[in-house]
């Protein structure tokens, strides 16, 4: 995490990698439960 610095540019695209990383292991019915977790949070918008 520190070799990104202060850019918060290199730090949101190591996030965006590391969570797409960890999403790829999820179940069906975990990746289920995530959507409706994020879909009413309004982070995703159908």
């Amino acid at each position: 995490m520190a070799r990104f610095g202060t850019d918060p540019d290199l730090r949101r695209e190591e996030l965006i990698r590391i969570i797409g990383h960890s999403i790829e292991h999820l179940s069906v019915s975990e990746l289920e439960a995530l959507y409706y977790d994020m879909l009413t949070k309004d982070y995703i918008v159908e």
